[in-house]
């Protein structure tokens, strides 16, 4: 089998793709040449200024025109003082995390997942369902969600536990607020 012979040594391989790199930039130069673009070497040359892509002379030129792309809106979500945190993003926050730390001995992972169902987006659920719940270390929350960051359609937040402290980003979605990630600070 041909294809077996470049994978039987380092040096058969390296010299397979050289060769077939040279392959493909001989085939794409020789059909940058025959198929008649003018890329100012040694290509075929046509006439002057009234080249036509059909014979009929439909009054299309050769040369495309270029088109202007409207421009791009910024990348960057706009950032709001953590003062003006959406309240709803906070209170689905604290419920979450309440919901997070409650398993009890004996929850099963379809039972966790249940109650943070309501309060979690559903791509990050399918993350969560790979959790077992008794490596949850917190039983508890101990204190009040504290925004960090905040825009129009995503929260950042921290919530204290009787073991680690929380990282939520909570973002709104068609359905409401709800977490997509978390993670221990």
């Amino acid at each position: 089998m041909f294809w077996q012979w470049p994978l039987r040594s380092p040096g058969r391989l390296a010299f397979t793709v050289v060769v077939l790199g040279a392959l493909v930039f001989g085939l794409v130069y020789l059909g940058g040449s025959v198929g008649g673009g003018n890329t100012g070497g040694g290509g075929v040359t046509g006439g002057g200024q009234g080249d036509r892509w059909d014979s009929g002379g439909s009054g299309v030129s050769a040369t495309p025109t270029p088109t202007r792309l409207p421009p791009v809106a910024p990348l960057t979500p706009e950032q709001l003082p953590v003062d003006q945190a959406a309240p709803q993003a906070l209170e689905a926050a604290r419920v979450w995390t309440s919901a997070w730390v409650n398993h009890p001995e004996g929850t099963t992972a379809q039972q966790w997942l249940a109650g943070l169902r309501p309060y979690t987006t559903d791509e990050f659920l399918g993350v969560l369902a790979g959790v077992d719940p008794a490596n949850v270390p917190a039983s508890r929350v101990t204190g009040p969600v504290v925004p960090t960051r905040a825009s129009p359609k995503s929260v950042e937040v921290t919530v204290p536990t009787d073991t680690v402290r929380l990282k939520v980003l909570v973002i709104d979605t068609d359905v409401g607020w709800r977490v997509s990630r978390y993670e221990r600070e």
